[in-house]
């Protein structure tokens, strides 16, 4: 029906849609046995692909203890001032901030003046192209570790997403293997800086 004048219509947010997972971790090269409860909070223009590459991302950087504070998902695909992850230290200080995806190279140099170390993780079949664009001014960031998934891989990763997933996480001389009850991906990150 036809509005009276002056009566605007109220917009309504799309919001983030919330997903759990259990995480069990057996990452034999850093000595790490855990379980971990995550909660994830999808935002409407994420996918499937990017949420689950943070978690991945999630189960390779979680520290041991949280002796120099704890590994936490941020607000980084609805906050340009926020990492999709970080860890500050009990003092205050960022120890990590991590990446996903193809963020403007200002970010990650923003990143590297705040964090100890940074870490991106890029993934799709046209990742080589945005890292062949924006490699030579990173170049100089010594705190930056970028990181590529095949493409097949991280999709392969998508297909595992669901509102309430238990994974199992594997990690043994360098290789990663994520599983649940149905299927299992292995996956191979390769280091490209």
């Amino acid at each position: 029906p036809p509005r009276p004048p002056g009566v605007e219509c109220p917009l309504m947010a799309i919001k983030a849609t919330v997903y759990k997972a259990t995480l069990q971790i057996a990452d034999m090269d850093r000595g790490l046995y855990a379980t971990h409860q995550v909660t994830l909070a999808r935002e409407p223009s994420e996918t499937d692909e990017r949420m689950m590459v943070r978690l991945l991302a999630f189960a390779l950087h979680v520290p041991g203890d949280d002796h120099d504070g704890n590994l936490v998902f941020a607000r980084g695909a609805a906050d340009a001032e926020e990492p999709d992850l970080w860890q500050h230290s009990l003092s205050g200080e960022v120890r990590q901030w991590i990446e996903v995806g193809q963020p403007d190279e200002r970010r990650l140099v923003r990143a590297a003046g705040r964090a100890d170390r940074v870490v991106l993780y890029i993934y799709s079949s046209a990742a080589h192209i945005w890292w062949a664009g924006v490699q030579n001014k990173l170049a100089r960031l010594n705190n930056l570790w970028v990181w590529q998934l095949p493409a097949a891989q991280s999709q392969a990763l998508a297909a595992m997403a669901a509102r309430s997933m238990q994974l199992q996480v594997t990690v043994q001389d360098g290789q990663i293997w994520i599983g649940n009850n149905e299927s299992s991906v292995e996956v191979h990150p390769a280091p490209i800086k």
